[in-house]
C-alpha cells in the first residue's frame, strides 16, 4: 500500500482540510476530501435574500481589460452609482474616470499607487458592492475583506484557486450573510439561456450527459495581462485552472446543489509544448518547468448519475470553443462548432411547425425549425434584456445581462442568479483535476460544499418579482 502525502491548510481562523489517499496505483477507491465542519453558529446561505436596495452603491477593483469592461456597461445599468475606482496603475483609473466624463458623469473617489489601496476602498461606508477584476491571486482575499467590511462581493472569475481559498470564502459569506457572487457571463449566453429553459420545460428528457471546455488560444492575449500574472500561473500549476466558463451552464442544467451534486472527478492531461514554445521564441529563454499540459480533460460523475466533461486548452491553434452539449434521453443539443438540436419529440415539433415530415433522430433539425424553437422557449431573461444587451454589449450582450441580473436582485432583495456555492463548485476543479493529475489521474471525491443542504432545493430557478 502506498500512502499519498497528507496537505493540511488552514481555512479562517478555525477550520481545517486534509486531503489524504490511501491506496494502490491499481486502486479504483478515490482520494478523500475532507469537508470542515461549519463554525459554530453559522448556517448556509441558501437562497439568501438581503435587504432590499434602491440604489447599489459600487467600487470597482482593477481596471484592466474586464474592468474597465464593466465600467462602460454599468454606466447604463439602472439604479447603480460608481462610488469609487482602484487599480495599482493610475493610468487605467485616469481611462475608466474619463468614461465616466464621457458620460457627463462626474469623476469619482480614486485609489491606486499601492498593493493595499484597495483596502480603502472596502472600508468606505458608503458603498453596497464591491466589483473584483484583478488577477486571480487576489480575487478571494479581495472578497472575502469586502464582506468582512459589510460589503457584497461579486468575483471574476475564477473567483478562488485552492480549497483554503474556496472554504474561506464560504465560511465568511455565511458569516457576514453577504452575496459572494461569481461572475460567470457565459450562463447568459442566448443560446444557453434558450436551451437552459428548454431543458428545465422537459424538452431533452432526462438530461444525461453534458460537456462544456475553455478552449481558445490566448497567444495574442498573453501580452497584455500586467505582469504576465496569467501565463505565470499556467507555469506554476497543473490541472484545469480556468473551468467555469464550462461548468457554469453544465451545472445549471444538472441542478447542481439543487437536487443534485458532483462526487467523483478524475482528469488528465497532455504534456507542456505549446506554452513552453512561446516563452522561448518571445524571451529566448528555454523552459523546462512548465506544469500546466497543453489540454486538460476532466470527467465528473454525480449522485444521480449524471456525466459532465470539461476540457481547457489555451495555447493550441484551435478554434474558440466553450463545448456546450446536452444528451437527454428525449434530445440532444450543441453550440460548438454548430448550434443545433436534436429531438425525438413529434408533439414539441408539431407544435413549433407544422411540417416535420422529415425530422430525424440523427441529424440537427433544420435551421428553420431551430429557430422556431428558440423562439418559442426564448427565456424570460432574454426576451426583457436582449435589445438592449446587444447595444451596449459585452462578448455579444451576456456580459451586459449578468451586470444587469445581479443588479436586479440586489434592489429586489432576490437570491442571486449564483450563490457562492456555485462558485465553490465551478472553482474546485482547478485543485482538485491538479491532486487527480499528480497522482496517475486517480480519482477524487467532490466535496458537497452545502455541507448536507444540496438536496433541499429542488431544481435551479432564476429569481423573479412575483
Amino acid at each position: 500500500m502506498k500512502n499519498f502525502s497528507c496537505v493540511l491548510f488552514i481555512c479562517g481562523l478555525f477550520l481545517s482540510v486534509c486531503i489524504s489517499c490511501s491506496s494502490d496505483k491499481n486502486s479504483n477507491k478515490p482520494i478523500k476530501i475532507f469537508v470542515p465542519e461549519r463554525p459554530a453558529g453559522q448556517t448556509d446561505v441558501l437562497q439568501l435574500v438581503t435587504p432590499k436596495l434602491d440604489t447599489v452603491r459600487v467600487g470597482f477593483i482593477g481596471l484592466g481589460m474586464r474592468g474597465i469592461s464593466a465600467i462602460e456597461r454599468f454606466i447604463h445599468i439602472p439604479g447603480t452609482r460608481i462610488v469609487a475606482l482602484c487599480d495599482i496603475r493610475p493610468e487605467c483609473v485616469e481611462k475608466s474616470q474619463k468614461i465616466l466624463k464621457d458620460a457627463g458623469l462626474s469623476e469619482v473617489e480614486s485609489y491606486t499607487g499601492s498593493e493595499d489601496a484597495w483596502k480603502k476602498l472596502c472600508e468606505r461606508d458608503d458603498i453596497d458592492l464591491v466589483y473584483i477584476a484583478t488577477d486571480w491571486k487576489h480575487h478571494a482575499l479581495m472578497a472575502v475583506y469586502s464582506m468582512e467590511q459589510g460589503k457584497h462581493a461579486a468575483v471574476e472569475v475564477p473567483a478562488a484557486m485552492n480549497m483554503e481559498e474556496i472554504w474561506n470564502i464560504i465560511n465568511t459569506s455565511e458569516k457576514t450573510r453577504k452575496h459572494c457572487i461569481q461572475l460567470e457571463n457565459c450562463v447568459y449566453d442566448f443560446f444557453e439561456l434558450t436551451t437552459l429553459n428548454m431543458a428545465q420545460q422537459g424538452v431533452f428528457g432526462d438530461i444525461l450527459h453534458v460537456e462544456g471546455s475553455y478552449i481558445h488560444n490566448l497567444e495574442e492575449f498573453w501580452p497584455f495581462y500586467w505582469d504576465n500574472w496569467r501565463l505565470d500561473y499556467n507555469r506554476k500549476h497543473r490541472g484545469d485552472v480556468y473551468p467555469t466558463h464550462g461548468m457554469g451552464p453544465a451545472c445549471q442544467l444538472l441542478d447542481i446543489h439543487r437536487g443534485d451534486k458532483m462526487n467523483i472527478l478524475v482528469a488528465m492531461d497532455t504534456k507542456a509544448v505549446a506554452a513552453p514554445a512561446y516563452i522561448e521564441q518571445t524571451t529566448g529563454a528555454k523552459v523546462d518547468d512548465f506544469e500546466n499540459g497543453d489540454h486538460t480533460m476532466t470527467m465528473i460523475r454525480t449522485e444521480n448519475g449524471k456525466t459532465i466533461h470539461i476540457q481547457h486548452d489555451v495555447v493550441n491553434p484551435r478554434p474558440y470553443n466553450r463545448m456546450y452539449q446536452l444528451t437527454g434521453t428525449k434530445g440532444f443539443a450543441n453550440k460548438y462548432p454548430v448550434e443545433g438540436y436534436v429531438l425525438e419529440s413529434k408533439q414539441i415539433l408539431s407544435d413549433v411547425v407544422p411540417d416535420h415530415e422529415n425530422l430525424s433522430g440523427h441529424a440537427f433539425v433544420p435551421e428553420e425549425v431551430k429557430n422556431a424553437l428558440m423562439q418559442k422557449y426564448k427565456h424570460p431573461i432574454q426576451i426583457e434584456l436582449e435589445e438592449v444587451a446587444k447595444k451596449v454589449g459585452g462578448h455579444g450582450g451576456m456580459d451586459y445581462i449578468m451586470d444587469y441580473r445581479l443588479i436586479y436582485c440586489l434592489r429586489n432583495g432576490l437570491p442571486l442568479d449564483m450563490d457562492v456555492y456555485d462558485l465553490a463548485e465551478w472553482c474546485s476543479l482547478i485543485p482538485l483535476t491538479e491532486i487527480s493529475i499528480k497522482n496517475n489521474s486517480a480519482p477524487v471525491e467532490v466535496p458537497d460544499f452545502t455541507r448536507g443542504s444540496w438536496n433541499r432545493i429542488k431544481g435551479y430557478r432564476h429569481a423573479f418579482i412575483r
